[in-house]
Formats: C-alpha cells, sequence, structure tokens
C-alpha cells in the first residue's frame, strides 16, 4: 500500500510517517519502480505500535527502545513493565502538579469578585503583591 493509504490505516499522517523514517524510528518503506513507498501489513502494524505509544504519551527515545523489544521475540518482558512504569510515574507526577495549579486557580477565582471594580486580587497575586492579609502584618 502507499503512504496515504497506510496513513489512513494507521491513524498516522503521512507527515509523520516520513518523519520517524528520518529519524530511524521505522524503517523506509520499501520504493516500487515508480519511486512510491510501498508499505505492507508488518509496517502497518508497527505503525499502530507507534500510534499507541504516542497517545500513552511515551517518547521517542521511550518508543524506540519499545519497538525494539517488541521486536525482539527473546526480549525480557522486565524491561518493557520499566519503561511502562517510568511512564506511569511522570503521568501521576504530572496528574499531581495539575492538581496543585488547579487548586491554585480556584483560589484566585474565589478570591475575585468580579464585577465593575478594577482592583483584583487574580492580577495582584500574579504581579507578585502580598494578599490583603500579608499587607496588614
Amino acid at each position: 500500500m502507499r503512504i496515504g493509504e497506510a496513513a489512513e490505516l494507521s491513524g498516522v499522517s503521512a507527515k509523520m510517517i516520513r518523519h520517524y523514517e528520518s529519524i530511524g524510528l521505522l524503517p523506509p518503506g520499501a520504493r516500487r519502480d515508480n519511486g512510491y513507498r510501498d508499505y505492507d501489513a508488518r509496517d502497518l502494524h508497527e505503525l499502530r505500535f507507534i500510534r499507541a505509544g504516542r497517545d500513552l504519551g511515551f517518547s521517542l527515545e521511550d518508543l524506540r527502545a519499545l519497538l525494539d523489544l517488541w521486536r525482539d521475540s527473546g526480549r525480557r518482558s522486565g524491561e518493557v513493565k520499566a519503561l511502562a512504569a517510568r511512564r506511569l510515574a511522570e503521568v501521576e507526577r504530572r496528574i499531581r502538579d495539575l492538581e496543585a495549579m488547579a487548586r491554585s486557580l480556584r483560589d484566585l477565582v474565589s478570591a475575585c469578585h468580579g464585577g465593575s471594580r478594577p482592583d483584583c486580587p487574580i492580577l495582584d497575586r500574579l504581579g507578585g503583591e502580598p494578599e490583603k492579609s500579608e499587607k496588614a502584618a
């Protein structure tokens, strides 16, 4: 199949397929006599693998390692688990960071009365001004 069909069936754009080939993540598609790339079922499977890994947020470096492990029938599943566990830890850390950010934003929103007055505790705090209770001290 040509690159457009491989892109459609895998959910990976033709541009990204070319990029993955250029960085060596995916072997270049075989070339037909007319110069078009030709992809087979194995290529399609690897593209879907890459897409699934990207959807889980794996870096290109981690995807390269996972693909190498996937292609190696003698692989140790412990290596795969370690990569996935590291990614999980990163996701959980980001969730904690986002939850802290949400708490801060909730506090900012609740501190502002809104309306037509020009004073704005949100802008004051973003600008580094201390809260009124801190100014009084």
